[in-house]
């Protein structure tokens, strides 16, 4: 055979065993490897709605604009909860002014109870000749009478009590409702499709602004069942955005459980098998949660991005072991 022919089966041989070594990386990466291209940005999306009913008066905010906790976010009509405070005080006023009586009659009793104790005492103690046995018992009967006035009179203070704690808590009640009449934001984050108007009619409890909370981003990746064994919580993960920008994390939490779509619960509470199946059978994927350990100021995330997630595995007991080495 001569060199020309070896040199051209050689460079075939080379290029087959290339073609067999790119082959096997490239299995190694798209089925071994734990990386998948189903990834999605999340954020917490808080909902916020008025703890009192009435007119929108006042909206300082724009759709999509940046806030900060504390921010004023919306106002209802005050007027009407103005006047119930009015009202409420009113009512405090006037049960404290009864109360004031209650207790100046509760006195009163009480004085008038030990001077009949007194006289009945006085008399008891005076010879049988100068104090007939008739006063003597009329005194007693005075002293039991004026008890029973007393008596009465602490029940009524009692219920007067009653009533001004019921009036003062109407009153906060009352304030409160108009310190809620304005909506302040509870997280810093950015407004989201705002549909709110001036002028709306917004209802206790019924949701009106959404903020997509800032500090709360994180990532979905979806990853196939059979990837799984390869996953530890903790696991360092690069995150590639359709965009081009990148991020790190690390695996936070792996969920326990999807929606089987195959044997979902029939009327009469049992399982309705499907009497047919696919003879492919795809993996499954399951959501892992990926914390996202920095974000660069330059990157503009928002919730519902699509990415591509890298996991490093085994890298989640190395930094276990460095967290515990710093901890010594």
């Amino acid at each position: 055979m001569s060199v020309k022919s070896i040199l051209r089966v050689s460079i075939t041989l080379l290029i087959f065993l290339l073609a067999i070594f790119l082959a096997w990386t490239l299995w190694q990466h798209y089925m071994v490897s734990p990386w998948t291209r189903d990834g999605r940005v999340r954020a917490d999306v808080v909902n916020i709605a008025p703890d009192v009913s009435g007119q929108v008066v006042a909206l300082p905010v724009r759709d999509n604009q940046q806030v900060r906790k504390g921010d004023l976010l919306m106002e209802i009509d005050p007027a009407r909860y103005q006047l119930a405070l009015q009202q409420a005080d009113a009512a405090v006023a006037a049960r404290n002014a009864e109360l004031d009586v209650r207790r100046a009659d509760v006195e009163a009793r009480r004085s008038e109870l030990n001077m009949r104790r007194a006289q009945a005492r006085r008399r008891a103690d005076m010879d049988a000749l100068v104090v007939s046995r008739e006063a003597r018992e009329d005194a007693g009967s005075q002293v039991t009478a004026a008890d029973a006035q007393m008596q009465a009179a602490q029940a009524q203070l009692k219920s007067a009590q009653a009533q001004y704690q019921a009036a003062v808590s109407q009153r906060d009640t009352a304030r409160l409702n108009l310190e809620r009449t304005k909506v302040y934001a509870p997280v810093d984050g950015y407004i989201t499709n705002l549909n709110v108007r001036s002028g709306d009619y917004a209802s206790a409890g019924a949701a009106k602004i959404a903020i997509i909370d800032s500090n709360s981003f994180w990532v979905y990746a979806y990853f196939e069942e059979t990837k799984l064994p390869l996953l530890a919580i903790g696991d360092r993960a690069s995150i590639q955005l359709i965009n081009g920008a990148t991020l790190s994390g690390h695996v936070d939490s792996i969920a326990r459980g999807i929606y089987d779509r195959d044997n979902p619960q029939s009327r009469e509470l049992i399982a309705d098998v499907n009497p047919t199946f696919n003879w492919v059978r795809l993996a499954q994927r399951i959501p892992v949660r990926i914390h996202l350990d920095q974000v660069p100021p330059s990157v503009l995330l928002a919730s519902g991005l699509t990415c591509t997630v890298v996991l490093q595995p085994g890298s989640g007991q190395a930094r276990a072991n460095q967290a515990a080495a710093l901890a010594r």
